[in-house]
């Protein structure tokens, strides 16, 4: 069953689907998008229907500023993304229940691995293409970094899309990957594609020698970026479902 639902972010409406289990709900995840990808990626999707066979119900939210979410993109950052990721858990845990999972791809992975130690009720976290640092997503835009930095501001597109980047943006990104993230007492699964041809699986090895047991790396194999192919997010979504059980599940 999904519902649409909405909650605010310092003072932005931001809208999201929650995706409920037909039968008992055994837990609660927040799933974060990918860099100005949005909710509605085909993977989060299917990663959260796959979640739902499982007990598992699954909030997915556009970030301030993407896709049915108020605010301004350009005024966004790193750590807005934070805010509203925090925003998405308070929301859970006044309406249902505290999330106890967070899922995050790509920028999205960097994410929550970034705001887990500030969630009490997450035991369990899952990056999926995501990088080391969330200084890495600069590379998206590297051919208008001079023109951000010398003018403050720039047209950029990414994808099909047209992005007004701001260098407080930038900024932002490089002062938040001076920070070492903390997943003590909460549990971590990295999936990666050595295929990657975004976010390089070196970034992945980097994640897993940088925190303590439990950990768990599964590979993707073919797997691109975005898990476009049916039944590459099937398969990550079928390892999230079983691993999670373990850490989630009381």
């Amino acid at each position: 069953m999904r519902k649409e639902v909405e909650f605010y972010s310092n003072d932005n409406r931001l809208s999201g689907l929650l995706e409920l289990p037909e039968g008992d709900t055994k837990a609660y995840a927040l799933f974060a998008h990918c860099f100005t990808c949005g909710k509605d990626i085909a993977a989060a999707s299917r990663i959260s229907r796959a979640l739902n066979d499982n007990g598992i119900a699954v909030l997915r939210f556009d970030f301030t500023g993407i896709g049915n979410s108020d605010g301004d993109f350009a005024n966004t950052n790193f750590t807005s993304n934070l805010d509203d990721l925090r925003a998405a858990a308070a929301f859970l845990n006044e309406s249902y229940s505290a999330p106890k999972l967070l899922i995050g791809h790509s920028l999205g992975g960097a994410a929550v691995l970034a705001v887990a130690s500030s969630i009490d009720s997450v035991k369990a976290v899952v990056s999926i293409g995501a990088p080391s640092k969330a200084e890495h997503v600069i590379h998206n835009f590297d051919d208008s970094l001079d023109e951000i930095c010398s003018n403050g501001i720039a047209n950029v597109k990414l994808g099909y899309k047209e992005f007004t980047i701001k260098k407080q943006f930038v900024d932002d990104l490089s002062e938040n990957s001076k920070q070492n993230f903390d997943l003590s007492g909460k549990s971590l699964l990295i999936l990666h594609s050595p295929m990657d041809a975004v976010v390089s699986i070196n970034e992945a090895e980097k994640i897993y020698a940088s925190v303590k047991h439990p950990k768990s790396f599964i590979s993707l194999d073919k797997a691109d970026h975005f898990l476009s192919n049916k039944s590459d997010a099937k398969y990550a979504a079928t390892v999230i479902s079983s691993w999670a059980d373990k850490y989630i599940i009381e």
